[in-house]
């Protein structure tokens, strides 16, 4: 009888825990607190927009490494073809965080579009391109010739701009022409364009098809130049904090492995290549090998001084209407906090998963100046 009895106050006694759970504190958040204390907690995720382009290569290396972990959060990557739907993605909020040009971005803080600068993708990776057989062979011959570039917003055009600076030359001499970057080597090629401008992969085609060859790399006369970094909406900045920090972390750390030798850059370009940006990997290990430091990514954290020569090399060619300060763009409060520790990406282990392929409206409006491709 005392049994009977203990045993029936033991239920009920559940059945009142498990009814103030249900009304009180909700079985999701039991289930989840649960699975915390044994480790089992349910990973936050965010999906992360990029291009198909070697500047936004720790994207889709943090998320192969996210989806290959047991813990953390997972960063899932979107791949756009081109920059247009990505910032209108952006803007309506459809899309939380994205890998944007960084003058791009600028002009979209400049429309009231609530997004920070939180990381720099990358470092140097851009180069001019003349056709194999061009007679041009110092940028002083550029004058008078067409020359392609992917934007009117884009750093290549502002690096066009610094380089007559620097040789007595006004920008105006050039025949600036935007066009997207994936015709770029063939309208070298058919004889289109006198040079082109532009970010990797795309001069690497052209070299080696053997049908360009490289005129300027960047690196050479604007070192730590900077072109695209990690964009974050400002209502996940304030609602997703630790998410967003344990996301640069990630594209810090890859940065650094990648650093540490040409075996770690074969090895992304491998995964990379094959299940992110549907690009022979040959092309990836070129760019990331001749020579090593054609792209870098270290060095990550968005400095003023850096963009304050670029706000005012835009205000000087007519891409910006007046001067914005850096901290209504840039929050490098993240990248500061970023630990400096290398973070290895797991091995191909053919187990890819295509990124999340962005689709772009079916009647779109042709894309305003400076809206092109990188």
């Amino acid at each position: 009888m005392k049994l009977k009895l203990l045993l029936g106050v033991a239920a009920g006694l559940i059945a009142l825990g498990a009814a103030h759970v249900f009304i009180n504190v909700g079985w999701e958040n039991f289930t989840r607190d649960i699975a915390q204390m044994f480790g089992r907690a349910e990973r936050k995720q965010l999906t992360v927009g990029f291009l198909p382009v070697t500047c936004h290569l720790t994207c889709p290396v943090v998320d192969w490494t996210t989806r290959h972990s047991d813990s953390g959060s997972i960063y899932t990557s979107k791949r756009y073809s081109e920059f247009p739907t990505m910032c209108e993605d952006l803007t309506q909020g459809t899309l939380g965080a994205a890998f944007l040009n960084m003058p791009l971005a600028i002009s979209l803080v400049q429309k009231n579009v609530g997004i920070k600068i939180v990381s720099l993708g990358h470092r140097d990776g851009s180069a001019i391109m003349v056709s194999a057989k061009s007679d041009i062979h110092e940028f002083k011959q550029l004058a008078g010739k067409k020359v392609l570039i992917p934007s009117r917003f884009s750093n290549q055009q502002l690096w066009l701009a610094r380089l007559c600076k620097d040789n007595g030359m006004d920008l105006a001499s050039m025949n600036l022409v935007t066009a997207p970057p994936p015709d770029m080597p063939a309208l070298l090629e058919t004889g289109q364009c006198d040079a082109y401008v532009v970010g990797e992969p795309h001069c690497a085609r052209a070299e080696m098809a053997g049908t360009g060859r490289v005129l300027m790399q960047v690196k050479d006369s604007w070192p730590n130049f900077i072109s695209c970094g990690l964009v974050v909406r400002d209502d996940v900045l304030a609602d997703q904090h630790e998410l967003i920090q344990e996301l640069v972390d990630g594209i810090h750390g890859s940065g650094l492995w990648l650093e540490q030798g040409v075996d770690n850059r074969f090895a992304a370009a491998e995964v990379v290549g094959k299940y992110y940006y549907n690009q022979k990997p040959e092309l990836l290990k070129f760019v990331l090998s001749k020579p090593v430091d054609r792209v870098r990514y270290d060095q990550l954290t968005p400095l003023k001084k850096d963009f304050e020569e670029i706000m005012a090399l835009g205000v000087e060619v007519g891409m910006f209407k007046e001067p914005m300060p850096f901290e209504k763009y840039v929050d490098p409060s993240y990248s500061d906090h970023a630990p400096k520790v290398a973070i290895a990406m797991p091995p191909d282990d053919g187990k890819g998963i295509p990124p999340i392929e962005a689709v772009a409206p079916k009647a779109a409006q042709p894309a305003p100046a400076g809206a092109a491709t990188k």
